[in-house]
């Protein structure tokens, strides 16, 4: 029989052996200084609230920097407003600063606005993994707006990155020089950039600017999927001349350019990009440059199906490519509205609806509405008449459901069920 001295000595074991462990700290601040006072205290897994409010960088602050060990960080904006917290820098023609300089991993930013920096909005070191940026509006930066870097001496990928729900552009619909861009990364695997804005990240003269979304340097296995680009220099690429990117998926995005003067170049380049897949996109130009994707260079192994663009398909420079049930002679009133980069379809076009290819790795449109919604799925991001219904207990759709959903869906969702349903 155990005695009472001995469960007491057991209890003291066991409080020596399992200590409690201490619980990640939330910190809420409203200033710059007291930002970056939070970010140097902080220890992994902790949460960094902002107030509403605009945080000025000043001279003795040149950019937040997130150190190595500060894993599991997160840094939000308290309100969930991403126009209400605004992190100001100095400038695009000051002297070079950043928002965010991220060495740890697992870090979190979201919520908030990131503007006015010489360099860049959010710059991660190399070999820095689940990296998460999330409905943030990153605008005006002097250089690439979000950037991660690649070095020889460090030959590990940068992994897992998550940039969901953002607004990246320049707000006076051009940028201060050639040498900016939307998101670059170098050595990435495995990222995923989905459901963002991209607006006028175009140079002002010397040279075209860098892709809206740009994934080169031996990256791989990179995500990108209904993303809305307009008016971009160049839109989404894969690889760049002998900096190869393998494998990875472009899918249900929307890129328009309107055609205003400047470097106006493809919408979805790909070179030395191997075994990459490019489904369901839509893309228009009313720029003179001829071709809406490219696959470029001996190492260019692709498959492009699905895509509706009004610009060429094009091979260059010994790129090699399947190519299945693409469309691309659009014209302006096949959609929605094109003066504002809306894609979707207008109306039920003819070699359009119901004549793509059945893809497993399209499950869903630009929207998120499931395809196929008829026959087959549809060539291009949107799926005409598709969208999601509760339907009444006894599976009827009557008026007052299309009416219920009138602000939930678009008209073609509803013109589609309508028509359907005899209304």
């Amino acid at each position: 029989m155990k005695t009472k001295t001995a469960n007491t000595m057991t209890a003291l074991i066991m409080l020596v052996t399992f200590p409690v462990l201490a619980q990640a700290a939330t910190v809420t601040v409203t200033t710059y200084a007291q930002l970056v006072s939070a970010v140097s205290a902080a220890a992994p897994g902790d949460t960094i609230l902002l107030e509403d409010g605009i945080y000025q960088m000043t001279s003795n602050y040149w950019s937040v920097p997130v150190p190595a060990g500060k894993n599991g960080l997160v840094i939000r904006g308290k309100s969930g407003d991403r126009t209400t917290v605004v992190i100001n820098g100095l400038g695009m023609h000051a002297a070079g600063h950043h928002g965010f300089w991220v060495a740890a991993n697992n870090v979190t930013i979201r919520d908030l606005t990131i503007q006015n920096v010489r360099n860049h909005c959010i710059q991660t070191n190399t070999n820095v993994d689940s990296l998460t940026v999330l409905n943030c509006v990153l605008r005006d930066a002097g250089e690439q707006i979000l950037k991660v870097p690649y070095s020889s001496s460090v030959p590990d990928s940068s992994e897992n990155g998550l940039v969901q729900g953002c607004l990246f552009e320049y707000s006076a619909g051009v940028g201060p020089r050639y040498y900016i861009g939307g998101i670059d990364v170098h050595f990435g695997k495995n990222w995923i950039v989905r459901d963002n804005v991209f607006r006028f990240i175009r140079s002002p003269g010397g040279s075209l600017a860098e892709h809206a979304v740009h994934f080169w340097t031996n990256s791989q296995g990179t995500l990108v999927e209904r993303n809305q680009i307009i008016t971009c220099d160049r839109g989404i690429g894969f690889g760049l001349g002998a900096s190869p990117h393998s494998g990875g998926i472009i899918r249900n995005n929307m890129i328009y350019h309107d055609g205003s003067p400047g470097f106006n170049d493809v919408g979805i380049g790909l070179e030395n990009a191997a075994g990459v897949k490019v489904f369901n996109n839509t893309i228009f130009l009313e720029s003179a440059y001829p071709n809406a994707v490219e696959y470029r260079f001996a190492g260019t192994t692709a498959a492009i199906q699905n895509n509706l663009t009004n610009k060429a398909i094009a091979r260059r420079d010994g790129g090699s490519a399947l190519l299945n049930t693409n469309v691309t002679n659009a014209v302006a009133t096949w959609f929605t509205d094109p003066a504002t980069a809306d894609l979707h379809l207008a109306f039920m076009v003819t070699g359009v609806v119901d004549q793509g290819a059945g893809l497993a790795e399209v499950a869903d449109d630009f929207d998120q509405q499931a395809r196929p919604f008829g026959s087959a799925m549809d060539i291009g991001a949107d799926e005409w008449g598709a969208c999601s219904l509760d339907q009444d207990a006894d599976n009827d759709v009557d008026g007052e459901d299309l009416a219920a959903f009138a602000q939930q869906y678009d008209d073609n969702c509803l013109n589609a069920l309508a028509a359907a349903f005899g209304h």
